[in-house]
């Protein structure tokens, strides 16, 4: 008994615990109404206070959401989430029952007829019934007779599972001959068609369009001046091309009424959370708000998230701003769900850096890192993107090293005073424009102040005791894997000469040969040739390679939420 006494843990625990349950018993929200030359500072209310008898924003907005959880099930009647909202929108807009117009006649008319023959088959049908029970006697004279009546409902006609059917062939005449009921028919597109029916829905409710707006007369007919519109996460059970159409036209859809289009009358608003890269694509960059994860910190406990405006990143629009915009819709918008970001120089890297991430860097294996290939003269121009969205982010950038006078390329070497053309090396990290510099560049000198971001680009190497300066990933990755290569014989091309030069005894003329096939050669294909010829996870990465991943595993590490929380701990026992 005493260990279920010490275990037992009893209503509340806590503040919180009984907050969340028991906070609306002892708390009420009330607005009133305050001066509107004093807004933007806190104002005190006079005793003689009253609070508005209404919700003070109620006849401003309309709300209405699709939450992420979409039932796209049966129910035991054998109805859709579709046809309820066929079921629905028919109810509100178009029962001609309700509140009967002149346009609603003939359906009335029609609907009556079919009552009445219906009725007449079952008076017919259950005649012997009725008869046996007419000879025990009832209806005795003065008693009323008994007869079948139906009552057909129109909206009945719409609950189950063929309420919505997908025509699948017609004939020559244009006839449709073969249905198949909705249940056969893909998720994802079930979940497009009844997303697009609730947003007209939305819409037709928000215009009082159809019966709503008839029993509305008798309401209160103001229809609010802003429409918001809340869809969490469309793209379940979507392909990538349908959560692109989605998106494009979701706002069109909710517009397409003659009381909106262009109208500045009424505003709608439409505010979509997504975990899709697709989604985002099709956005406008401005529109574009992120939620940057906070992690619980010595200062901030708890774990929280900082909304990012996008359309401000880059100040007025510039150039920069343009090009930014127009990389990520000709890419990709895998930025915004990452864990971690590689900025990488070409080709080679994109193919060959995911295989040296697998082989020797598990845990950065686990995390979502996108790659994103941009080449050196524009990788400081994502500069504001990155610093924004906070993301932990490697440059992998060749030093493209050029004659101080001339914008000559030129093959590394010491005290030459060559400097680099690359823009990132200059104007982000670690801004040294000397290539001496760069080689003698310290940790911190290539870390952003708050060490979010490091750049990583080819430095010195050893080779047979020997120091030897690679120009590009290709010449760095040769060199670390000279042993490797020599076993590949028979090549043509750029592998071909490659190979050539690391067969030479003198290393000084293998880094002179490999430049100048570099200079000459497609690098696409030598990284391509590599994947058919060696198995990419048995390659040695360049030592820049490998420091810069290096860097960026320990920082994913560290940046887990248990090891910030030990780590808080640890500093606050200090």
């Amino acid at each position: 008994q005493s260990k279920i006494k010490n275990t037992l843990n009893l209503w509340p625990q806590d503040l919180k615990e009984f907050l969340d349950k028991k906070l609306n018993s002892f708390f009420k929200v009330k607005a009133y109404v305050l001066d509107p030359s004093k807004i933007g500072s806190p104002q005190i209310l006079p005793d003689d206070s009253v609070p508005l008898d209404k919700e003070p924003f109620d006849g401003l907005f309309k709300i209405d959401p699709i939450n992420a959880q979409r039932d796209l099930t049966y129910t035991k009647e054998g109805s859709s989430l579709l046809s309820r909202e066929i079921q629905q929108y028919f109810l509100n807009h178009l029962d001609p029952s309700d509140k009967p117009s002149v346009a609603d006649i003939k359906a009335l008319e029609a609907i009556e007829a079919a009552r009445i023959a219906f009725d007449d088959e079952l008076n017919i049908g259950f005649k012997p019934a009725i008869g046996e029970i007419e000879r025990l006697g009832y209806p005795g004279l003065t008693d009323p007779t008994i007869e079948i009546r139906s009552k057909i409902d129109p909206s009945g006609g719409l609950n189950h599972d063929a309420a919505i059917q997908y025509s699948v062939q017609k004939t020559k005449n244009g006839v449709n001959q073969y249905y198949l009921p909705e249940r056969y028919n893909g998720l994802g597109y079930q979940n497009l068609v009844s997303m697009v029916f609730r947003l007209i829905r939305f819409r037709d409710e928000w215009m009082r369009k159809g019966k709503l707006g008839l029993r509305k007369e008798s309401e209160d007919s103001v229809i609010e001046p802003i429409h918001l519109i809340l869809v969490e996460e469309p793209e379940a059970h979507l392909h990538a091309q349908v959560q692109q159409v989605f998106i494009k036209k979701a706002y069109d859809v909710l517009r397409n009424c003659d009381d909106l289009k262009d109208k500045p009358d009424f505003t709608t608003q439409l505010i979509v959370s997504t975990h899709s890269s697709h989604v985002a694509h099709e956005v406008d960059f401005a529109s574009l708000r992120y939620f940057k994860k906070c992690s619980s910190d010595a200062t901030n406990h708890v774990p929280c998230a900082q909304v990012v405006n996008l359309s401000d990143t880059f100040g007025d629009v510039t150039d920069t701003s343009k090009f930014v915009a127009r990389y990520l819709k000709a890419t990709h918008c895998d930025l915004f769900f990452a864990d971690a970001a590689v900025i990488i120089e070409g080709a080679a890297e994109r193919m060959l850096i995911p295989h040296f991430i697998k082989a020797k860097y598990k845990y950065l294996d686990s995390r979502y890192v996108t790659l994103l290939e941009i080449g050196g003269s524009h990788a400081h121009k994502l500069r504001p993107l990155i610093e924004k969205l906070g993301l932990l982010t490697l440059i992998v950038t060749d030093i493209d090293t050029i004659e101080k006078d001339k914008h000559k390329k030129t093959q590394p070497r010491r005290g030459k005073n060559y400097r680099t053309g690359n823009p990132t090396l200059k104007e982000w990290l670690p801004k040294k424009e000397s290539y001496d510099e760069l080689l003698n560049a310290t940790e911190d000198d290539k870390l952003s102040e708050n060490s979010q971001v490091r750049v990583a680009y080819q430095g010195r190497q050893e080779k047979n005791s020997v120091e030897v300066l690679p120009y590009t990933f290709e010449d760095a990755l040769f060199l670390s894997n000279i042993d490797i290569l020599k076993a590949v014989k028979g090549q043509t091309g750029l592998m071909g000469a490659m190979v050539t030069a690391a067969e030479s005894i003198d290393v000084s003329n293998t880094c002179k040969n490999m430049y100048d096939a570099l200079c000459s050669g497609k690098k696409g294909e030598l990284a391509l040739d590599l994947l058919f010829l060696v198995d990419p996870e048995t390659l040695v990465p360049p030592p820049y390679i490998t420091e810069g991943l290096t860097w960026l595993e320990k920082m994913t590490e560290s940046a887990d939420s248990e090891g910030l929380k030990e780590k808080c701990a640890k500093e606050a026992g200090k």
